[in-house]
C-alpha cells in the first residue's frame, strides 16, 4: 500500500479522529518500518500543519505553496489529502495527544529520533513562508519540540537555523558554546554535515521534495561554519 493509498484508506474509513489515523499507521506497517517511518512523516507533516494553521487562525497562500514544495501529491490525490487536513484541524482533540503519538512511533527513546526532528524542520518551512514567524507560532513549534523531547538548546539552533531573528548566530546554528576551539567546532561541523547528507534523509524515508528543501539545512550550517572560520582567521 503506498502512501496515497493510505490516506485515501483512512479518510474514507476514519471519522473518530486523527489519533486513530496514527494507530492505523502502526496497525497497517508494523511489519514494514521504512514505509512507515515515510508514511509516519507525510501523516505527521499533514496534520500537525493543518493543527499549526488552527492555532495560528490564518493560513496563507504562500504557506499553501510551502507545503505543496514538501509533498507532489497526484491530482487524483488531492481530495483526500485535503480530507486529512480538515479531519486534523476540525479534530476536537489537542495537538499534543497526536504529537505524543507521533513522537511515539519512534519507539520509547524517541529523543534521538532524527525523524521528528525532520518533521519539526518541515513545520517551520511552512510556518516562515510568509516572512513572519507569528507569536503564536512560535508557542506551538516550542511545544511540539518539547513534546518531541527535542531540548531548548537544540530547538533554539533550529530556530536560529531558519534566520527567524533575523541575521543567523552562526555559534547557535551550530549548537557549540561562543569561543570553543575551533578544533571542537569542526568536530561539530562535520558531525552536522554527515547526519544531513542526502542519502541519510532518504534513508530516513523522506519525500524527494522534502530532500530537496532539506538541503537548505546543510546551506544554514555550512554557511555558520564558513562565518566561524573567517571569524577566527581576523582574530
Amino acid at each position: 500500500m503506498s502512501i496515497w493509498q493510505f490516506v485515501k484508506r483512512v479518510t474514507v474509513s476514519t471519522a473518530s479522529g486523527i489519533g486513530s489515523v496514527v494507530d492505523a499507521v502502526r496497525a497497517i506497517f508494523g511489519a514494514d518500518p521504512e514505509l512507515r517511518r515515510r508514511v509516519a512523516f507525510s501523516v505527521a507533516m499533514i496534520a500537525l500543519s493543518a493543527k499549526m494553521a488552527k492555532a495560528d487562525g490564518i493560513v496563507t497562500q504562500d504557506e499553501i505553496r510551502a507545503f505543496q514544495q514538501i509533498f507532489e501529491i497526484p491530482a487524483a490525490e488531492r481530495n483526500n489529502v485535503a480530507r486529512l487536513y480538515d479531519l486534523a484541524k476540525q479534530d476536537v482533540a489537542g495537538f499534543e495527544s497526536y504529537a505524543e503519538k507521533m513522537a511515539g512511533l519512534c519507539g520509547s527513546g524517541h529523543a534521538n529520533c532524527a525523524m521528528l526532528e525532520d518533521i519539526l524542520d518541515g513545520l517551520f518551512h511552512i510556518a516562515k513562508a510568509d516572512g513572519v514567524l507569528h507569536d503564536r507560532e512560535n508557542a506551538y513549534l516550542h511545544r511540539v519540540a518539547e513534546i518531541f523531547r527535542i531540548d531548548e538548546n537544540h530547538y533554539q539552533s533550529i530556530l536560529a537555523r531558519h534566520a527567524i531573528l533575523g541575521e543567523a548566530d552562526p555559534w547557535l546554528v551550530l549548537g557549540v558554546e561562543r569561543g570553543s576551539p575551533f578544533a571542537e567546532v569542526r568536530k561539530r561541523y562535520r558531525s552536522l554535515v554527515a547526519a544531513n547528507h542526502p542519502d541519510k534523509l532518504i534513508a530516513r524515508g523522506l519525500p524527494e521534495e522534502f530532500i530537496k528543501i532539506a538541503t537548505t539545512r546543510i546551506a544554514a550550517i555550512n554557511a555558520a561554519y564558513e562565518m566561524i572560520e573567517r571569524g577566527l582567521k581576523v582574530i
